[in-house]
């Protein structure tokens, strides 16, 4: 049921209706009011295509469901080769289904490198099949995940600072 409130949500903010106003906190736009004033029986993707930011919204996310990766990244500034990335917010393990979809997504975009990214953890025949393809295929569980934040400073907030001070011997020679 969550998951459903979370695209309703994601949905009509794509459309204009809504908006963030922080973090867990959003609001109703005008564009939401005036169609709140029309009392629409249902609003649903049909409805909702009738804004262009919604419409554009939707053909690019069924666009990446097609392809089976997310998005890609340049390895390097010349865009010589892509890593392509896919990331799931997972309850529980990814199979190895999930990563065999992903192998071949990198395969029908001829990519090398992937990386799969999920809140939960691998099964042990998805990370051994991700060591058994020819791309290169990088797994980042939710404790790898929280770890990378953590170190790069992402979605984390400095509690307490601490310096650690030395004298410096070379200030007081001749």
């Amino acid at each position: 049921m969550y998951n459903r409130v979370v695209w309703a949500k994601t949905y009509m903010k794509k459309a204009g209706l809504l908006s963030d106003v922080r973090r867990g906190f959003f609001q109703i736009t005008e564009r939401g009011e005036s169609v709140l004033a029309k009392k629409p029986g249902r609003i649903d993707i049909k409805y909702l295509n009738q804004f262009d930011e919604f419409k554009t919204f939707h053909a690019l996310r069924h666009e990446k469901d097609s392809s089976g990766a997310d998005d890609d990244a340049k390895e390097d500034r010349l865009g010589l080769d892509a890593i392509y990335i896919q990331a799931k917010r997972w309850q529980g393990s990814v199979g190895r289904p999930e990563i065999q979809k992903f192998a071949g997504a990198l395969l029908g975009q001829k990519a090398n490198k992937g990386v799969f990214i999920t809140t939960g953890t691998f099964s042990k025949e998805a990370a051994e099949y991700a060591k058994t393809v020819n791309q290169k295929i990088v797994l980042i569980d939710g404790q790898k995940l929280a770890s990378l934040m953590i170190e790069h400073n992402v979605g984390i907030s400095v509690v307490r600072t601490y310096e650690i001070k030395r004298i410096d011997s070379d200030y007081f020679e001749e």
